[in-house]
Formats: structure tokens, sequence, C-alpha cells
């Protein structure tokens, strides 16, 4: 287990009146163990930490977790953590109530003894995750150094005839051999029209010669997951596309170039959402500038300019403003930020964002 964390979350117990909590978030389990669980669940207590999980995991978690007594499940995990909240005498047992489904926690209150109080927790570990340590950033910059060689493969292969569906195809064997065993997300690849839809499926839609194409992806490596988005064009480019990207990229540079430890997070996303208002494009941009990555896809912190917390060192999110054009087009701009004392890394760097970079696409 990592100690530090551990160390930590008992403050967190401590503040909040528990001597123990359940933990069903799968990547909070991961962050706290380094064990990839499934359909498992981790009780930390002041006494011991538990592992509880059913036969089809047991022999890897014995194998794997030295520092944790595993627990099997027999007939129901509600039975077993009644059983183990029995046996330690727990009298306050916290669980994560967005993790922890209502029928799970119904048979859970059930069989607890009735000198435990069963109380709702939230984003205990999920604060504790918000900061990334070295080896956490250490993947993180793997997974985006995959997705940037993907999109490299990208610009060499991508070609009008091609269907959204057979280019998603060709980055995913991409990746594998590149280390990532599996994505983040379903790549998203958006051409024509298409784009304007901020979560398109992939589609079985020809990719066709004079129109734009967005492509969304990220990897995950040893749990760590990478999100960069590109919008491309084949063949002669509009000016009004011209004019949308280049909106766009001024956007994030303006957003990016505010980033500094202690800076309230909701500045970042007014700096970029106010740009694109006054260019008369505001109201084409309606979601948040961006979002905390790690060993999920979206969490915290959010980069909205509802946000009034502020930025710390360690911290590692999106930026990712867009325009996007109903019927016609969308363009959307997005890297990966690391927050560092005294300044801050992209660490996607500049890849393929200023129109000379993929000139090969235009005629």
């Amino acid at each position: 287990m990592k100690s530090r964390a551990i160390e930590k979350l008992y403050i967190d117990l401590e503040k909040n009146h528990l001597d123990s909590l359940i933990i069903s978030s799968q990547p909070n389990i991961f962050y706290l163990t380094d064990f990839p669980s499934h359909d498992s669940y981790l009780l930390v207590t002041f006494k011991k930490n538990v592992f509880i999980t059913d036969f089809r995991y047991l022999e890897e978690a014995k194998e794997r977790l030295k520092n944790l007594d595993i627990e099997k499940i027999n007939s129901s995990f509600s039975k077993s953590i009644a059983k183990l909240a029995s046996k330690l005498k727990l009298k306050c047992l916290g669980f994560e109530a967005k993790s922890l489904g209502f029928a799970e926690y119904q048979k859970i209150k059930e069989n607890l003894p009735k000198k435990t109080e069963f109380i709702p927790t939230y984003d205990l570990v999920e604060r504790l995750r918000l900061i990334k340590d070295k080896e956490e950033i250490d993947k993180l910059k793997r997974a985006v150094q995959i997705t940037i060689g993907a999109f490299r493969f990208i610009k060499d292969i991508i070609k009008p005839g091609m269907k959204e569906l057979d280019l998603a195809a060709e980055i995913e064997r991409f990746i594998r051999r590149e280390g990532a065993l599996q994505n983040s997300f379903p790549i998203i690849i958006a051409s024509g029209p298409r784009s304007s839809l901020p979560h398109a499926l992939t589609s079985e839609r020809i990719i066709r010669d004079n129109e734009p194409v967005l492509i969304d992806l990220g990897v995950d490596f040893s749990g760590y997951k990478s999100n960069l988005t590109r919008s491309l064009f084949l063949g002669k480019m509009t000016k009004k596309f011209l004019k949308v990207y280049n909106i766009v990229l001024e956007a994030q540079r303006k957003a990016i170039t505010l980033i500094k430890e202690g800076i309230p997070i909701s500045k970042i996303d007014r700096a970029a959402r106010n740009l694109i208002s006054v260019k008369r494009w505001g109201r084409f941009f309606g979601h948040n500038l961006g979002h905390g990555i790690g060993l999920e896809i979206h969490e915290e912190p959010t980069i909205s300019e509802r946000n009034n917390n502020r930025t710390k060192a360690g911290m590692v999110f999106t930026i990712e403003p867009a325009i996007y054009i109903p019927g016609e087009f969308g363009v959307r701009i997005e890297d990966m930020v690391l927050v560092k004392r005294g300044g801050l890394e992209v660490l996607s760097g500049n890849l393929h964002k200023s129109i000379e970079e993929w000139s090969d696409f235009i005629s």
C-alpha cells in the first residue's frame, strides 16, 4: 500500500470522526494499493487494512498485496463487511457515497452490527489524488508520449476515402504496439459536419477531401490516462475554419499563459471563455474549459468559471477551448498541463497546433 497516502487518509478519517472507511471506487482502491481491482473492496481501519475480494482475484491479491489482510467473499460482500465490522468492533464506518450503489448500501446497512454507524463520505481519497507525485507524473507523461506518437502516426496515414472507424482501428493498433494496454476512452473521430458534435461516436462515415476532422484520443498507461484533441483539415481549408481555428488556439494560449501555482481556477476558464465571447463565438462554446486527469479521464479539479479553488503544484488537468457550429464544423484543441512550483509544463508540448505544422493537409 502507499503508506503516505494511507497516513493522510487516517488524518481525514479522524477529522470526520470515523474509525474506518469502506472503499468501493476501483480507481481509489488502485491509488491506495497499486492493485487493479475488479468487484473488490478495501476496508481501511486504524487496526488493520483488509482487501475484500472473491475467488477470481484471490490468488493474485495474496501474491501482490503483502501488507494487507485478504478476506474472501463467500456468500456476499455485505455479510463479509458486517463480519469484519463486528470482529474489529467498528463504531463509525464511512462509505463512499458517490460509488456505492443504493442496493448494496441497503444490504450492508441491514447486516451491520447495531452499534456500527454507517456514514456517507465524499471525496476523501479523491482529494488525496488531486496532487500527483513524481511516480504518477512519470506515468502520465508516458501516456502523453504514446498519444503524441499516435497523432504523428495519424498525420502519416489519414487520407480522404478512409472510414472514421478504420482510422480508429489503425490508431488502436498503434497504441498497443507502443505499450498502452487500452484507450482512456473510445477514440473520437468526427469528420465534416459531425465535428460539431463535442462527443461524437466514431462512425462508418467516409472522411472526405476539403473538410475538417476532429480527433480526440487518449491512452491508459499503468492505470494513468492521457487526453489530447486536435482539429485537422484535409484539402483546401475554408476561411471560416481558419478564422475559428485561430480563435480557439488564441483562447487556449491565453488560458495557459495564466496558469501558475495559487491562481483561482475560475480565472483560467474565464480567460479563454471571454476571448471567445469577445470574438462573438461565445454561444458556441458550451462546456467547461477542462478537467483533472489521472487514474480517471475526468477527475478533480474541474476547470470551470464556477470553481474558485486555487491551483496547487502537482495538479494535472486539460485545457480544451472549442467552438462548435451546428451542421458545419467544430474545432477543439486540447492539451494536458502540469502545475509546478514557479510555473507550469504543457505535457503535450506544441504538437500540431499551428497551421504550418500540418501544412501537409492543406492544398
